[in-house]
């Protein structure tokens, strides 16, 4: 799986851990990742997106299809293939 979202493009970070002796040791600042299930009613169905725990919070205030035009991606991306 790639580590850019497909959804909003975010990316993991890098930086370091620091030790008490302040030995640094490298390392990845993963994404929130979440599978979440929203309803579409314009085409009657379920979509399963993985978003970040604050798109998640995003979503559930203004809409999926809200969000997903701020983002310039349309639903038909995220619907399976038939």
């Amino acid at each position: 799986m790639a580590s850019k979202r497909r959804i909003s493009g975010k990316k993991p970070m890098f930086g370091q851990s620091r030790s008490k002796a302040y030995n640094t040791v490298k390392r990845k600042f993963k994404l929130n990742m979440q599978s979440k299930r929203y309803y579409v009613p314009e085409y009657d169905r379920f979509v399963r997106v993985q978003v970040t725990a604050q798109e998640m919070k995003t979503i559930d205030k203004i809409g999926l299809l809200a969000f997903l035009k701020r983002q310039d991606i349309s639903i038909k991306q995220l619907l399976p293939k038939e």
